[in-house]
This record gives structure tokens, C-alpha cells and sequence, in this order.
């Protein structure tokens, strides 16, 4: 199906900021990557680290000018908000502490932004967030990035048209490892800052992890969870936070559901998978295999179906990029992201309203969803697993 993998970059470019994503950084360099896959739009400015050569170093790198590397975000956002040719977005790759006063202080500015998961630490600056960019009329998205895959988009359709019937029950975990020793006191970086809640929040493991699989099973299912039942373990001794989960879930309309994920589930390495049964088939994905899923009927054989090679559903379609039998993963997932965004702020940008599928990225909506799921967690493990409302 090599047609159906070209991707569209006719069109103008537009230009973004970085906040975070100093060198040696992993996720802003993921970010970079992924967005310069269509050609669209390039980076124009940052602010990349709190060390100011650092930042120098790596805008300078980037092939930005010196009067566009800044020393501070604040001053970036101003800056910017008044320039003629200012950014059309910003990026935050950035602890998850500092995403609410980075996010809000260019929101202000009038310029869009793309936010890590999770957006804030607390619902309610969530909610300001989002309120925020509406009242501006900005867009807001927030980097879910499972959600690229061509298959998971197929999979929402399949739910949308009823394929499975009526949904039962959903299975879903995330099993790392990479936290099954005292990592954080070793200096690496990623885990000294999630391990730490006056930089990572309420949660390390749901915030990190089990924020996805809450976020991919709305977003396969359309289910709105009603209540939790969650028990947040620190197995590893020292730990500050939270390294490992277990939460039930009951969804509105009667479904119900189990989640696990684990930062110390010695073996696995990013064993993302969601089952989801319905009433006349299920469906099995996993994150290390995405180009597949399995399809299990009642009434007749299960089939595997493969990206590139098989007709997905048109809306899933549009994100396959190249011929079956070559793995699309992770950059490619985080690119169609930013496909379905750039697309939307190229069409307004242009006087246009945006089509279905510029509007298929993870919105500020999630992003609020995101958070209350983690602090409803939080709460119901501090209460001894209650059961407790997400309202």
C-alpha cells in the first residue's frame, strides 16, 4: 500500500520554539526528530537548559541565531509574543512541575503549545490551561504519542463502528524495568527528577506510564471511566514515589476494566499492550509490535491484521507511511502527532477550518483527563483502595 503511505508536505512552513531539550537530552531530541519528518515547520528559537552554555551550545547547534537563543522562558514568551515573524507553536520538554507556568506564560503571549504528558500535576491547573487557550482561540495538545499509531487509529474506528459489539472488558498494562533498583540514587537524571514529587508530582509510575494507558484506552474505546479502585505501591525500598500499580475500573454504561503498570517488572522493557473484549470480538495491541493487531470474532476465525499491508480504515490509513514488512514505531508515532497539529495550524493559519483529521491529536481535554486520573489514583490508594469517583 505504498499510496496510501505518502505524506502531504505541500504547503507553508511554519516555525516553533523548544523549552527543555538541551543537549543530552533525550525527549527534546525525540520532539525535533519527529517534527521534521513532514517538512512543515522548524525550529526557530529556545530556551534549552537553566544552564545558559547549554542553551547556547544547543541553539547554536541547531542552526538558530544568538539573538533567538534565550536565557530564560519568560523572557522567550515576550520576546516572541511581539516579534512580526513570531513562532507559530512552542514545545515543553520540560519536568513535569514546570508544564503549567511555561505553558500558561505563552498561551498569554498568544502562541500555541504542545505540552509532555503529563500537562500539570494538579487538575485544576489543568483546567486553567485549557480554559486559557480557549479563550485565546490557541490550540493546545499534548504529546500522547501512542496515539500516531496507524493501528490504534484503525482500532478507534473499529470501536466507533460497533466492530466488537458491545465492550465488556478491558485489559490494559505497561510493565517497565528500568526502575528495579535505587536508580535515583546513582545521579541518572530521567530518575532523580520522576522519583522526586516536588518535580514529578503526586505520582511517578501512574503519572508516567499509567497516565498512557488511561489515555490510549479512551482514546481506542471512547469509555469514560465512573470510578477506580487503585493501590499505588513503593516496592523498592528508599523510593519516594510510587513504582508500580494496580487499578480497577468501572467505565459509564457497565464496562469495566483492569490496568497494571510497573517500573519494576524485571524483563520487560516497554511492554505496552491493551486488550478489549466486546460482545462479538476482541481486539489485542501491543506498543513493541504496533504494526499489528490481533482480531478474535465468536463466529469465525481470528485474523491479524497488518499495517501496509492491509486496508485499515481511511482515517488510519492517512498515517501509514511506508510499505508493509518495514516497522513504523516510535518517531513515526510521534510524527503523526504532529501531522494531525501542523495541519491544524496550517489550515487556520491559512483562514480554513481544520478537517477531521488535523483535529485527530491529543487536546487539552485529555490532557485534563490525564491528570485527574492520576490524582484520583493517588486518592483512592491513600484511602486504602476505595472505591472512588472520578467526578
Amino acid at each position: 500500500m505504498i499510496e496510501s503511505s505518502q505524506t502531504d508536505k505541500i504547503g507553508s512552513t511554519l516555525t516553533y520554539g523548544m523549552v527543555g531539550g538541551g543537549d543530552d537530552a533525550f525527549i527534546g531530541d525525540v520532539h525535533r526528530k519527529a517534527i521534521s519528518f513532514d517538512g512543515r515547520a522548524k525550529i526557530a528559537c529556545g530556551c534549552f537548559s537553566q544552564d545558559p552554555a547549554n542553551t547556547l551550545k544547543t541553539g547554536l547547534g541547531l542552526g538558530i541565531g544568538a539573538e533567538r537563543v534565550y536565557p530564560g522562558y519568560r523572557e522567550m514568551a515576550e520576546e516572541e509574543g511581539k516579534r512580526e515573524d513570531k513562532i507559530d507553536f512552542l514545545v515543553i520538554v520540560t519536568p513535569n512541575f514546570t508544564h503549567f507556568d511555561i505553558a500558561k506564560t505563552f498561551l498569554e503571549n498568544h502562541i500555541n503549545v504542545v505540552c509532555d504528558k503529563p500537562l500539570t500535576v494538579t487538575s485544576a491547573q489543568a483546567i486553567a490551561l485549557k480554559e486559557l487557550a480557549d479563550k485565546n482561540g490557541l490550540f493546545l495538545c499534548v504529546t500522547y504519542t501512542y496515539t500516531g499509531y496507524p493501528i490504534v487509529k484503525h482500532v478507534r474506528q473499529m470501536m466507533l463502528n460497533k466492530d466488537l459489539g458491545d465492550i465488556r472488558f478491558v485489559n490494559a498494562e505497561y510493565p517497565q524495568d528500568w526502575l528495579s533498583t535505587l536508580l535515583e540514587e546513582t545521579g541518572q537524571k530521567q530518575a532523580s527528577w520522576r522519583s522526586d514529587p516536588e518535580r514529578s508530582g503526586a505520582s511517578n509510575c501512574v503519572g508516567d506510564i499509567g497516565s498512557h494507558i488511561e489515555n490510549m484506552v479512551a482514546y481506542m474505546t471512547g469509555l469514560k471511566i465512573s470510578r477506580l479502585s487503585a493501590r499505588l505501591d513503593k516496592t523498592v525500598a528508599g523510593r519516594r514515589l510510587d513504582d508500580n500499580a494496580s487499578i480497577m475500573v468501572d467505565y459509564e454504561g457497565g464496562a469495566r476494566g483492569l490496568y497494571w503498570c510497573s517500573q519494576i517488572a524485571v524483563g520487560n522493557d516497554n511492554g505496552f499492550r491493551v486488550r478489549i473484549f466486546g460482545s462479538k470480538a476482541s481486539i489485542e495491541w501491543a506498543q513493541e509490535n504496533p504494526n499489528y493487531v490481533k482480531i478474535s470474532y465468536i463466529d469465525k476465525p481470528t485474523q491479524t491484521l497488518s499495517r501496509g499491508r492491509d486496508v485499515l480504515y481511511p482515517g488510519a490509513e492517512e498515517f501509514s507511511r511506508i510499505p508493509s514488512g518495514h516497522p513504523e514505531g516510535y518517531f513515526e508515532a510521534f510524527a503523526n502527532v504532529y501531522k494531525s497539529f501542523i495541519s491544524c495550524l496550517m489550515a487556520k493559519k491559512e483562514g480554513n477550518d481544520p478537517q477531521p483529521m488535523d483535529l485527530d491529536f491529543p487536546r487539552a481535554d485529555q490532557g485534563v483527563a490525564g491528570v485527574r486520573f492520576i490524582e484520583k489514583c493517588v486518592e483512592s490508594s491513600n484511602n486504602d483502595s476505595a472505591w472512588t469517583n472520578m467526578a
